[in-house]
């Protein structure tokens, strides 16, 4: 398992190495609102209200995921169990990307040939607000009773109509302990003058500058345009003044490896794997609270087999099923129970505290606000002028 590479290695965010700044525009504006939108996402909480999928044979269905963030054993396990056969595709390594892939057909109310998708919260939001999504019928899905507390509503979709967590993860502080001399615990940490230029920080402000807010004592989660670019502000200064070695994407893994860097702003999950590699490598949560970034099952607009979907959401939110995939991707379980059948099968897994988090950090775990497209241009820009991209 150390040896494999996780989900966020292929991660490709607009704000890293990979996207200039003038590519940024063009990006953001396929991801805007088109015409029509605001009708079809009027229609679709209609719909929800009296949303009803019958029960189907399964037959042959489509699931999107991220490269390496399945069990595939899980995949054969479900199609002998309720018949048919999944069709799983790992073809969502960007957000911006894969929602370039299927906007047209979305645009144009067409199936886009998928049943489950699995897309981050601020993507997610742009398709719930565009009314690019399938509400859920709760009624196939009786194990959404086993969301966990603190992601039963969230900021863009309230009673989790349209949407439900695959998978999450925590943005804190990974570093050395033999280099840094003491323990992390804050975000001021980020920037203490003893650590000049052996510091690295996310390119994507939805973390780095939301961490930075909640450093502040400002709730990322429903902060502002304004508050996000005095972050971004305060994240140029700091780097105008060489505290940072350089920005990166998933990249930084390397770099606290080999022990280029002391300490990065990093996610929870690749710490799991680095440690195991080097002892000396800690994560530890911020004391101000953790910006989280959730991925989520939903169903494009016009699915084509909604109650495969189901059965499937339903499945995986099983404790039983939740924990062997959570034991499998080292990603923090969205079931309850998850943890309690892992501290018979594997407490090792169960009691790490990357993987469950305990209550006082759960409780301080901070969602992406749900920024309007343009808002969101501006912060990408804006932040794109800061690393160089």
């Amino acid at each position: 398992m150390t040896d494999r590479l996780n989900r966020r290695t292929f991660l490709t965010r607009a704000g890293g190495a990979g996207l200039t700044l003038t590519s940024l525009p063009a990006i953001f504006a396929a991801c805007g609102g088109v015409e029509g939108t605001q009708e079809r996402a009027a229609e679709n909480e209609e719909q929800a209200k009296e949303v009803s999928h019958p029960k189907t044979e399964i037959g042959d269905w489509t699931f999107s995921n991220w490269p390496l963030y399945m069990d595939k054993k899980l995949l054969r396990e479900f199609d002998r169990e309720f018949g048919g056969k999944v069709r799983y595709l790992e073809d969502i390594n960007d957000n911006y990307e894969f929602f370039g892939k299927v906007r047209q057909q979305l645009e144009n109310g067409q199936p886009i040939g998928r049943d489950i998708v699995v897309l981050t919260d601020y993507m997610a939001a742009r398709w719930v607000r565009n009314g690019y999504c399938e509400p859920i019928d709760k009624k196939n899905v009786p194990n959404a009773s086993n969301l966990v507390d603190n992601l039963k509503s969230i900021n863009y979709d309230e009673d989790r109509t349209y949407t439900l967590p695959y998978q999450s993860g925590a943005i804190g502080v990974g570093y050395n302990i033999k280099k840094t001399g003491r323990e992390l615990t804050s975000v001021a940490d980020l920037f203490d003058p003893k650590f000049k230029g052996r510091v690295t920080m996310l390119s994507e402000p939805y973390d780095s500058a939301c961490t930075v807010l909640l450093g502040d004592g400002i709730d990322a989660s429903s902060a502002s345009l304004d508050d996000i670019l005095g972050a971004i502000e305060k994240i140029d200064q700091a780097n105008q003044d060489g505290q940072f070695r350089r920005f990166t994407g998933n990249d930084y893994t390397t770099d606290l490896a080999k022990g280029n860097v002391w300490l990065s702003l990093a996610y929870s999950g690749d710490l799991v794997q680095l440690q195991s590699d080097n002892p000396d490598l800690r994560f530890s949560y911020f004391e101000e609270g953790n910006m989280a970034f959730n991925d989520n099952m939903l169903m494009p607009a016009n699915v084509e087999h909604p109650y495969a979907a189901e059965t499937m959401m339903n499945w995986l939110y099983d404790p039983e099923i939740a924990a062997r995939l959570a034991a499998w991707v080292n990603y923090i379980s969205p079931v309850a129970g998850a943890k309690e059948i892992l501290q018979k099968s594997d407490p090792d897994i169960a009691n790490n505290e990357l993987i469950f988090p305990p209550e006082e950090v759960q409780s301080k775990l901070k969602a992406y606000p749900a920024l309007e497209p343009a808002d969101e241009r501006e912060m990408q820009e804006a932040m794109a002028r800061v690393t160089g991209a």
